[in-house]
């Protein structure tokens, strides 16, 4: 088993020969443990309006020159029909935290998905009071989805302000185990003033929790927030993470070997740093899941959390005929259920301490 001192070598690692044997270790152990399906999760964006301040989200409250929406039941309805014709076994559902998706609203969004379609149901609605969490699950929600982005406390401030009287990411994230949810969560890379010592600790945290899906994404800002500036500090020199495509897909290769058996997207952001080969990159680095995307491009340009997102002009159909070939292309098999995991630890109620 990988420990810390392994995992912050790598990290630093930059020999082009040792870093290939890297990527050949955690496909294999990929391979080993959750086979050669890619599991394809269609991604809808339910919502661009949010209550957070996020220093580098382009849908953050702060952001005035955006145009909001919110999508009804029934266009989220035709985007789950849509993805049971093109074979996908999970539907996405994010937004910012919008408190305008009422608990009501999405307790119907899901009940109606799940009586029409049979899909397994991902949400992705931000840190959400204890009563919304339990009515989803008891509406049928499958996963939810809660990056804590970094473990380092000082730098999750700095980016996020707090809203005070909330609970911590851990806290919720151990919550929802409890309520019987698929959890999933995640990081940042490259964030300014991310150490590699903090990166390094992120991925202990990924072995702590008992997670089913861990998504790894570079860090993008958006221009028009703080982030996005340029004016951020970052940290000393050599030991700022960077926010490229090799180190990205090197946490990927890593994830990958402490949660041998963890669902782990290659993300959009990765192939919008190389949109010719970037999402396949990292399903030959480890990773085992895409999330194509469903939402109608109405609205598609309008969740623009980062600029350059790939894909956004393709519609559903294309991305849906697209993607299972580039995954073919490179010897792995689409996959065609839910592609869950099973959890290997009892929950915690309490994961408020993993955080140094």
């Amino acid at each position: 088993m990988i420990d810390r001192d392994g995992i912050l070598a790598w990290l630093r690692e930059t020999d082009p020969s040792r870093l290939s044997r890297l990527y050949r270790r955690a496909d294999a152990v990929r391979r080993e443990h959750v086979g050669n399906e890619v599991h394809l999760r269609g991604l809808v964006e339910v919502s661009n309006h949010c209550v957070r301040r996020c220093a580098y989200c382009g849908i953050a409250a702060t952001n005035d020159g955006i145009e909001r929406y919110r999508m009804t039941e029934e266009e989220v309805l035709a985007c789950a029909r849509q993805a049971v014709e093109l074979g996908y076994g999970t539907l996405v559902l994010q937004a910012g935290e919008d408190y305008g998706l009422t608990r009501a609203a999405v307790s119907s969004m899901v009940r109606a998905i799940k009586r029409e379609t049979g899909l397994a149901v991902t949400l992705s609605l931000g840190e959400r009071p204890d009563d919304d969490l339990v009515a989803w699950r008891e509406a049928g929600a499958d996963r939810y989805l809660l990056r804590f982005e970094t473990s380092d406390a000082a730098l999750y401030e700095a980016i996020h302000p707090a809203i005070p009287g909330r609970p911590d990411r851990f806290a919720i994230l151990g919550r929802l185990a409890v309520l019987g949810y698929e959890v999933g969560s995640g990081v940042l890379v490259g964030i300014p003033g991310q150490t590699w010592e903090s990166l390094a600790n992120d991925l202990l945290v990924f072995r702590q929790l008992d997670l089913e899906m861990i998504g790894v994404g570079p860090y993008i800002p958006h221009p028009a927030t703080p982030l996005g500036s340029g004016r951020f500090p970052v940290a000393p020199e050599g030991e700022q993470v960077l926010a490229d495509e090799e180190t990205t897909t090197k946490v990927v290769a890593l994830t990958r070997l402490v949660r041998p058996d963890a669902n782990i997207p290659s993300t959009t952001a990765l192939a919008t740093l190389d949109p010719s080969w970037g999402r396949e990159r990292g399903l030959l680095r480890g990773a085992n899941v895409v999330m194509p995307n469903l939402t109608p491009p109405a609205y598609r340009q309008l969740y623009e959390i980062y600029p350059g997102k790939a894909c956004v002009s393709e519609t559903a159909e294309a991305c849906g005929s697209c993607l299972p070939n580039r995954i073919r292309m490179i010897g792995r098999v689409p996959g065609t259920g839910p592609g869950g995991r099973r959890r290997t630890q009892e929950p915690s109620p309490d994961l408020g301490d993993v955080v140094a």
